[in-house]
């Protein structure tokens, strides 16, 4: 529920709301575009958050078809009065019971993609076939604590080559070497790192970090909190080029900050966010020079849940394998951000684990402290597996993991991708993104450059390029000095009822402002653009006027 502002739309007061996140900031915007809405023609339309207005339907479908089955497995083992039944039993004709229901069920989509992906599952991923029809019959009722607590076995056998060809390797078998931590969304993937980072002595309060900017605001957020006071170094892509673009590259000597080895973590997310594009070829050789010649125990955490929105993307973990940790979230790609559903992924031969070796003994015996109570050999407890029980303080390990039953959803997901050779999702789903951002550009007049690299999943426009290139330099320095940079988003709330959100709340240029593509029809964003120029254009009228 958003709140109505009642206070006056000051310099002093937008220079106060601009000390906030974004997304905190967005509940005003949203507050202020509503209000105007109510008060005249214009259209609300809210571009700020990137939450997705598709959703995966036969994954989804999937999911309920299998849900009345896996209910008849527990009554299969009796019923009593009121409503109750026993639990799931891993006999040996578990599976031919399920083949047997799908055939009944092969007129649906979500009917035939259980039925493909059984069969994929069992004899392409080394599923074995009643151990499969077992875990989604006992997951999805979720009658049980998730075992393993990391990821269900056969999910994780379904995720694991998804990842390897979504995120760059097109061959399933190039997964193998990876183990997967099924985490609540994103989010929840970056809360269990950082604290796990920490806690086991890899990165200490008050030590050298660095994030590639622009970026996700909590990733900015997080390093300032008490408990880290991180040193933060930003690689920063918010330069233009001799055009005065931007094409969101990082130069070298931004990047070339990270052969200093007192920089321990490097934090990214890839395709950025925003503005919305993949590391370039030059960029990855480059990090991989860095590692390999002058910090080659920098630990690497990437965020790719815009991965699949991108042409050609290949992700740092199969680039850099042995340095990064990777973060997948299935969130927007499927349009379930309410199923909170992502997963960590580690090469099981990674610095994380090297480092906590090398680790003096005094803080070796105080993670043997920390653990004890989960092995007689802590030491030998993995990194992932630490992440795992450090998301539940450790004394309560044992309870550890995902729901069941979002783990089957998130298994559909995955094997929904696994069955379409052809990429015919990964291309709708581009398709819809980039016919949303070349709708957006072409109302403002602005020009939208041709890039490969470009995800689209977000759009930065930065105003003041636009200021110089329609209206001069003189026009620029007047904006600057006569204009709050939050003004902008303020104004597309209270003029034209827009809401998008300042894109130096992500550490991107200060004039700039982010739209999600994602969250609306095409035709909203040729109204979003011809509301982002209208803005542009009151701003020169009023320099005209005080000339």
């Amino acid at each position: 529920m958003t709140t109505k502002t009642t206070k006056p739309l000051t310099r002093d007061y937008e220079s106060r709301l601009s000390e906030l996140s974004p997304f905190e900031i967005k509940n005003e915007l949203i507050a202020l575009a509503e209000k105007k809405a109510r008060q005249s023609t214009a259209t609300f339309l809210n571009a700020g958050r990137g939450n997705p207005n598709w959703v995966a339907a036969d994954a989804r479908e999937a999911f309920f078809i299998l849900g009345p089955w896996a209910l008849d497995e527990c009554r299969r083992q009796g019923t009593r009065e009121p409503g109750i039944a026993g639990i799931p039993v891993a006999d040996d004709g578990i599976a031919d019971r399920l083949e047997k229901y799908l055939a009944d069920h092969s007129d649906t989509e979500g009917g035939r993609l259980l039925n493909r992906l059984f069969r994929m599952a069992t004899s392409e991923l080394g599923c074995d076939r009643d151990s499969l029809a077992y875990e989604w019959a006992e997951g999805i009722v979720g009658d049980q604590y998730p075992t393993p607590l990391r990821i269900l076995t056969n999910t994780e056998k379904i995720v694991r080559p998804y990842l390897a060809q979504e995120m760059g390797r097109r061959d399933p078998g190039k997964g193998a070497d990876y183990d997967l931590f099924a985490t609540e969304g994103g989010t929840a993937a970056m809360c269990y790192i950082f604290d796990s980072l920490q806690v086991n002595h890899l990165v200490n309060k008050g030590d050298h970090i660095a994030l590639m900017t622009p970026i996700f605001t909590p990733y900015m957020e997080i390093p300032e909190l008490d408990r880290y006071q991180f040193n933060v170094t930003d690689i920063s892509a918010n330069a233009v080029d001799t055009d005065g673009y931007h094409d969101w590259v990082y130069p070298k000597e931004e990047l070339d900050k990270l052969r200093d080895p007192k920089i321990k973590l490097l934090c990214l997310i890839n395709p950025s966010n925003p503005p919305s594009y993949r590391l370039s070829e030059e960029n990855m050789k480059q990090l991989v020079d860095i590692v390999r010649k002058d910090n080659p125990n920098l630990m690497i955490v990437t965020d790719d849940v815009y991965g699949t929105f991108a042409r050609d993307f290949e992700s740092l973990m199969y680039v850099l394998p042995h340095n990064t940790l990777c973060v997948y979230s299935f969130s927007k790609y499927f349009g379930a951000t309410g199923w909170r559903l992502a997963v960590i992924a580690l090469h099981r031969k990674n610095i994380f684990d090297k480092l906590i070796a090398a680790l003096p003994e005094e803080k070796k015996k105080d993670l043997d402290n920390r653990y004890g109570s989960l092995t007689t050999e802590p030491r030998g407890i993995r990194f992932i597996d630490r992440m795992v029980a450090d998301s539940r303080a450790v004394a309560l390990n044992h309870t550890a993991g995902l729901s069941t039953p979002q783990q089957i959803q998130m298994s559909l997901f995955a094997g929904k991708c696994l069955l379409d050779s052809a990429d015919v999702y990964r291309h709708a789903m581009q398709y819809i993104i980039s016919e949303r951002l070349d709708a957006l550009w072409s109302t403002t007049g602005f020009k939208l450059l041709p890039d490969p690299t470009r995800a689209g999943y977000y759009s930065e426009i930065d105003l003041m390029v636009w200021a110089r290139k329609f209206y001069g330099e003189q026009f620029a320095d007047w904006l600057k000095e006569n204009h709050n940079p939050l003004d902008a988003v303020m104004r597309l709330s209270t003029e034209t009822a827009v809401v998008l959100l300042n894109g130096s709340g992500f550490n991107g240029p200060e004039w700039s402002v982010r739209a999600s593509l994602a969250n609306l029809d095409r035709d909203a964003y040729l109204k979003i653009g011809s509301a982002i120029r209208q803005i542009l254009d009151g701003y020169h009228a009023e320099f005209l006027d005080k000339k």
